[in-house]
């Protein structure tokens, strides 16, 4: 396990009426796991330096800039630099700063920070990454907050600072007085406060972090006064929809019956943008049914001739060849194909815009939000001081919101018409023109003597995903789209070595990625490449298990690397009953994934025997990540329904599903009813990542499952994947 983390601080102080301040953290060093070898694995990148690592130390010059206010009436405030999309994030990031200042909950405000360019590499949402990058941070920030209210209440009582306590939100002598942290506020707010230190708690003096918390937005969601996108009151904006092609990317050629849509009630404009032809009206309804009223011609589209077939056959023809020939070993040889998959949030894209000649100001789900408003200030031709753009919490993304399509449309929109709009994809948007999860073809071979693995191969194939994006400002972004494959594919192959890695000793191993251009819109979803490329691993490993007359579990264990591996894995099984007898049609899955310094092991369930609706009847979760047991139930979800239904059939550039009724994500009915998660207690002081951890080994042991209560070895996912609906017309 890695060291103790040594970190240096400077912290700031802003002389003001509340107590704000700003704090900056270093980078983390780097310490080698320890390893128990069985046919020793020379370590993969991502044992060395993942990629949060990578983000942490990008972001580490601007972390200085994080703000946390003490206001006269008690409230917390606290400025997130980051998007909240349902993860919970703002609810981690409260109890943070509650635990470290020794304050209730409920006094803590978590507000999402507006687009701050000055926040190079450090305001983009994604890669399991937030947390990470800001737990010691905002633990600094509380901590040295707790340390100047506590230092001016003993200017005030006279009193030595180290006999004063806090709890409950106030500063306590030793004789019985208390000070309430309002009332505190302007005087911890002098710069002639002395502080000689501010040490953050150690994680065994936690109180609350690391405890069950229920999030601090769950009343609104459920009561509806949770505001997204198109809950703002911005006055004047109308609703806009967008007529979208019948193909990826074709470009509008014209529009036969303009004037006639113009003239249907309530329409007020219709203009067209490079993504397609707007109506902006007065309610959706009618900007609905103008824009289905439209007739427009479209030129071509970049991938017009690519159905599921013609992909798979690229995808199996760039796949490189694997290096090691079976030549005297025995071996196990596996090839896996996955399908397209929707992001598919609750919320679909949308955006508010209000541009005027001189100045643009915008509203919208952002996990990019400084490229956001990079990009839509030189699209605009304004100066970027120019251009605001407000970060809304957004009802899901698993990837999605780091391109801002909708924000882009819609300060377009509202340049043509002058005046504010209020722009809405459909679900049939969403889910046909919207970016997805790169289909992928996966080689796998694996040599084995006397009961030990040799070797181990993986080679991938993926249509390029699309990370144009970059790490979220326009610098990286614009390298991105270098041609020639030097910037897109540069950052492809850097995420994939610094995510994806096998966790047992397996000998030579090697994992390589090949990215084929398709001309889909592709972006990140959740666990990019580890979801398919661990959850077919974790296949061919319960197949190794089975050649060498092996049980899966015990087989696991005794190739994985570390005990803190052994404890996860060791953890599921015990508490799922592994080995339990099961009825015919029936069985038991388990599988292991670590990431994102994270680990975590899934025990499924599985019933068969009505092959229309096969079902996960249980599941069992261990995860040492320091905590986030929704997490791991939504990554199981998202499992269960990728593996067994959900996917996308391209035909002719575009998919054929078009909402949740075809896309057949996973309902109340598809969650197993038993379902547990263990969270184990952290075996270091800061956490891992968890937003990805969830899928790849939820992934791989709902396929083990299905393979031994069917007999049948499962190769191409989602395994149930019939065009059983009439798709929507283009």
């Amino acid at each position: 396990m890695t060291g103790p983390s040594r970190r240096t601080f400077l912290t700031h102080l802003v002389a003001a009426p509340t107590l704000a301040l700003l704090t900056r953290a270093g980078a983390d060093l780097l310490a080698p796991q320890s390893a128990q070898a069985v046919v020793p694995s020379l370590p993969a990148p991502a044992d060395l330096v993942d990629l949060g690592d990578l983000f942490i130390l990008a972001g580490a010059p601007t972390s200085a800039l994080l703000a946390l206010a003490v206001e006269a009436d008690g409230t917390i405030r606290f400025r997130l630099p980051r998007e909240e999309v349902g993860q919970g994030l703002t609810t981690a990031v409260a109890m943070l700063v509650a635990e470290e200042l020794d304050a209730p909950l409920a006094a803590v405000r978590v507000e999402l920070d507006d687009a701050r360019p000055e926040l190079l590499f450090n305001q983009l949402t994604g890669s399991s990454n937030s947390i990470r990058s800001l737990y010691r941070p905002v633990h600094q920030t509380a901590a040295t907050a707790r340390a100047r209210l506590v230092a001016a209440a003993a200017r005030r009582w006279n009193l030595p600072a180290s006999s004063l306590t806090t709890a409950n939100g106030a500063v306590r002598a030793p004789d019985g007085r208390t000070a309430g942290y309002g009332s505190l506020s302007a005087a911890a707010a002098d710069p002639a406060v002395v502080v000689a230190g501010a040490v953050p708690k150690k994680a065994g003096q936690h109180t609350l972090v690391g405890r069950p918390t229920g999030r601090i937005d769950a009343r609104a969601m459920v009561t509806g006064a949770q505001q997204y996108t198109l809950d703002l009151d911005v006055p004047g904006a109308k609703p806009c929809v967008v007529r979208r092609p019948p193909s990826f990317g074709a470009a509008v050629q014209g529009v036969s019956n303009l004037a006639a849509v113009r003239a249907m009630p309530g329409v007020l404009h219709v203009v067209t943008i490079p993504t397609g032809v707007a109506v902006v009206a007065e309610t959706f309804g009618q900007a609905l049914e103008a824009k289905d009223a439209l007739q427009v011609s479209w030129g071509p589209g970049p991938a017009d001739q690519l159905s599921d077939s013609q992909i798979r056959t690229k995808l199996r023809a760039a796949t490189p060849p694997l290096l090691v020939p079976p030549l005297l070993t025995p071996y196990v040889d596996a090839e896996f194909d996955f399908a397209f998959v929707s992001h598919a949030p609750m919320e679909t894209n949308s955006a508010v815009a209000d541009v005027r000649e001189d100045r643009a100001e915008i509203w919208s789900g952002l996990k990019s939000p400084i490229l956001a408003r990079e990009t839509i200030a030189a699209d605009l031709g304004l100066p970027l001081d120019k251009v605001t753009v407000h970060v809304v919490q957004a009802g899901g993304s698993f990837g999605r919101r780091l391109f801002f399509d909708a924000a882009l449309e819609a300060a377009r929109v509202s340049r043509a018409c002058r005046r504010p709009v209020r722009l809405m994809w459909t679900r049939v948007d969403d889910t046909r023109h919207g970016r997805m999860r790169p289909a992928t073809h996966h080689k796998i071979r694996a040599t084995y003597a006397r009961g030990e693995v040799l070797t181990f191969e993986h080679r991938v194939a993926a249509a390029e995903t699309d990370f144009r994006h970059g790490l979220g400002e326009i610098i990286t972004a614009t390298a991105a789209s270098l041609p020639l494959g030097i910037g897109n594919a540069t950052l492809a192959q850097t995420l994939f070595l610094t995510t994806v890695k096998s966790p047992y000793h397996f000998g030579l191993t090697t994992q390589a990625l090949t990215e084929v251009p398709t001309g889909i819109p592709t972006g990140s979803w959740r666990s990019v490449y580890s979801a398919n490329t661990r959850g077919a691993e974790e296949i061919v490993v319960d197949e190794l298990a089975a050649r060498t007359g092996e049980d899966p579990y015990r087989f696991r264990r005794t190739f994985l690397k570390t005990d803190a591996q052994r404890a996860v894995l060791d953890k599921a099984a015990t508490e799922g009953e592994w080995g339990r007898p099961m009825p015919p049609g029936c069985a038991q899955g388990i599988a292991f994934h670590e990431e994102y310094k994270s680990r975590t092991a899934c025990l499924v369930e599985i019933d068969t025997r009505d092959p229309d609706h096969v079902r996960v009847t249980k599941a069992v979760i261990a995860v040492d990540v320091g905590g986030l047991e929704a997490q791991m139930i939504g990554g199981l979800t998202d499992a269960i329904s990728t593996t067994l239904k959900a996917g996308l059939h391209l035909d002719k550039g575009l998919p054929v599903e078009g909402s949740y009724s075809q896309f057949h994500w996973a309902r109340q009915r598809d969650t197993p009813r038993d379902l547990r998660v263990f969270v184990l207690p952290a075996t270091g002081e800061e956490p891992g990542g968890a937003g990805e951890l969830g899928v790849p080994a939820a992934v791989g042991a709902i396929a083990n499952a299905w393979a031994r209560a069917t007999g049948n070895k499962p190769r191409s996912f989602p395994l149930d994947f019939d065009v059983d609906f009439t798709p929507y017309p283009r």
